[in-house]
């Protein structure tokens, strides 16, 4: 595959950069307008039925625009979703024999779903504007038990499409391999920006999207005394060459994604460049059409960070 540094991307207006900074909020409500438009197809063939519902998502997508109604919006993450199941259960109040039908039964658990992340991502995004320049100290291992969840969330979300398996014995033809690793040469610990676990779950998201099942998708990330380094490799359609240098703009998608259906705003890979300037840190790009890409990232790491190191 052809590697190039990306080293500059034109300057974001301020409220592009406030999407960017709230990608992840973007494709939790994005998923979450989706849900809630198929529990209206499949009461009555409808997808606005849940109106109140689609209007919450759109206020609060559009309200990514302005940092200060973004982490508002993420203060009342329980608020909004004591307010959609209410309406839900309003609709299903109308419709008793629909209560137990499958696909109602695995919607409303995918939607129990995207609110747990939805929480979690709210308190990290919260956390972060509290100390946004601030490395901190984490667990490998919970680490990893997030990413697995995140995982599982976009398998459940699939409604079927596909599955994620973990090793490559098991893997079907809907199937994803992935292969995932954190580590730390400090062992069961590492320090890193609390930035970059959005940044590995919007990079593995893409790596997943625009890979065909049957596909194979590696994520890892290791942590040293001196660099953080990060690395997110599919198998996927690639990007034509003559692109590398401006996918990573905000809002670019490759020329040969056009048919892919997708929940974000076309700026993961963008948010993955800037957090990565931020902290000082160099980031390549290679990918070749119908071979995959990959994507690599090394941050430099303050002596400061852990002083026991």
């Amino acid at each position: 595959m052809h590697e190039i540094e990306i080293t500059e991307i034109p300057p974001l207006k301020p409220n592009e950069l406030s999407l960017v900074a709230m990608h992840s909020l973007l494709n939790i409500f994005s998923v979450l307008r989706g849900e809630l438009a198929l529990i209206g197809l499949t009461l009555q063939h409808d997808d606005a039925l849940l109106g109140r519902g689609l209007a919450l998502c759109d206020e609060l997508i559009a309200n990514l625009r302005d940092p200060v109604a973004s982490l508002a919006a993420a203060r009342q993450v329980d608020a909004h979703a004591a307010a959609i199941f209410a309406e839900i259960d309003a609709v299903l109040a109308a419709h008793p024999d629909m209560r137990d039908h499958p696909e109602i039964i695995e919607s409303l658990a995918n939607l129990e779903s995207v609110f747990a992340i939805l929480r979690v991502r709210a308190r990290e995004l919260l956390a972060r504007a509290q100390h946004p320049d601030r490395w901190e100290e984490f667990s490998a291992a919970e680490l990893q038990r997030d990413f697995v969840n995140v995982f599982a969330a976009l398998e459940k979300n699939s409604h079927g499409r596909f599955r994620i398996i973990y090793n490559a014995a098991l893997q079907g033809p809907r199937d994803y391999y992935f292969d995932f690793k954190i580590e730390s040469s400090a062992g069961v610990r590492l320090w890193m920006p609390a930035v970059f676990q959005d940044v590995l779950r919007d990079l593995v998201a893409n790596a997943r999207k625009y890979t065909a099942p049957g596909g194979h998708v590696t994520a890892a990330l290791y942590e040293d005394a001196a660099v953080l380094r990060l690395v997110v490799e599919d198998t996927g359609r690639g990007i034509p060459e003559h692109e590398l240098a401006t996918v990573v703009h905000f809002g670019q998608r490759a020329s040969n994604v056009g048919d892919v259906r997708t929940m974000g705003g076309g700026f993961g890979l963008t948010k993955a460049f800037l957090a990565t300037k931020q902290f000082g840190g160099r980031f390549w790009l290679a990918s070749e059409v119908g071979v995959g890409t990959r994507v690599r990232i090394h941050v430099p790491r303050p002596v400061a960070a852990d002083q026991s190191r």
